[in-house]
Order: C-alpha cells, then sequence, then structure tokens
C-alpha cells in the first residue's frame, strides 16, 4: 500500500522537528544578536526563522493563489524561549495542516503570485517539500555553523556531528 502524499511528509517532518528543536534550544541566550559577518542574520533571527517556516510554509500553501511574502522581514527574538515557543506553535500547524490533506489537494497546482504576476506554479507537495522541509535543512546547517562558531556543542542530525553520535547508535 502507498502512503499518502500528506503523511510521508508529516512522517518526515515529525522526525526532524525534535533534532530541530535540539539545535533552537542550544542557542545561548546572551547570543540572540549574535553575527558571523555583518552581513548575515543574527543568531537569534536565524533560529527564529528555523522555528516559523515550517508553520508559515503549511499556513501559506492554503491559499491559491498565494501572494509572495516578503521574504527579509525576520524579526530579532527577545529570549530563546520565545524562539521555542514559536517552533512549538509550528509544530502544531504542520501537524493540523498535514492531518487534512488529501492526495488531490497535496497533487494540485498551487500558484504564487507578485505584483499580480504568477511567479511560481508547482505542485502543492512539491513547495512543501522544497520549502518546509528542504529550505529548512539548508537553514539548520548554516544553524550548526553559527553555534560550531558559538563553541556550543553541534546536535548530531542524520548522523554524527563532532560533538555527539546521531540517537539511533
Amino acid at each position: 500500500m502507498t502512503m499518502p502524499i500528506a503523511q510521508s511528509l508529516l512522517s518526515e517532518f515529525e522526525v526532524q522537528a525534535p533534532i530541530t528543536h535540539k539545535f533552537l534550544e542550544r542557542l545561548p541566550e546572551d547570543k540572540l544578536d549574535w553575527r558571523p559577518h555583518e552581513k548575515s542574520r543574527s543568531a537569534g533571527e536565524l533560529a527564529l526563522h528555523l522555528a516559523l517556516v515550517p508553520g508559515s510554509v503549511v499556513r501559506f500553501v492554503q491559499s491559491n493563489p498565494a501572494q509572495a511574502p516578503d521574504f527579509a522581514a525576520i524579526p530579532q527574538p527577545a529570549s530563546r524561549e520565545e524562539i521555542l515557543k514559536a517552533f512549538d506553535e509550528s509544530v502544531a500547524a504542520v501537524r493540523s495542516a498535514l492531518s487534512n490533506c488529501d492526495d488531490a489537494t497535496m497533487q494540485e497546482t498551487w500558484r504564487m503570485v507578485a505584483g499580480g504576476r504568477e511567479v511560481l506554479a508547482q505542485p502543492r507537495a512539491q513547495f512543501i517539500r522544497d520549502i518546509m522541509l528542504n529550505h529548512w535543512y539548508q537553514h539548520r546547517g548554516q544553524f550548526s555553523v553559527y553555534l560550531r562558531m558559538l563553541n556550543v556543542p553541534v546536535p548530531a542530525s542524520w548522523g554524527p556531528s563532532a560533538d555527539e553520535p546521531p540517537p539511533f547508535t
């Protein structure tokens, strides 16, 4: 039997969410405004982005077409607690949204518009895969470099980090 598309995405998300939580909880409270470079987001901004991406994506794809968001707007969080709370809300949004999607909804051509012009058209599931998951993993990798530069132990993800073995060993 084939697993429904949304369930497949949700299954992967459920494995990755606790790993991402480990990354976020390790951000030192006194380093939220630290930046590795003047062009980089602060550690707090990047952590908040990691926390918000999954829930934002599943809410975003509910509209069809959807207006392209302001990609530059990530506020500076006041605390690690704010980041973790945002992450918990994001996880709940993903669970709720994906639990209610059938394959027809996931295969529907989803569109994003900017300035009244279509800028993206692809199956909804592909957008969720690309942005909710792949984009999320990319930023988690980026965040691991921030943690390393801050001399914070980096959690294992798919395999070991220099600081810990993967959870399956």
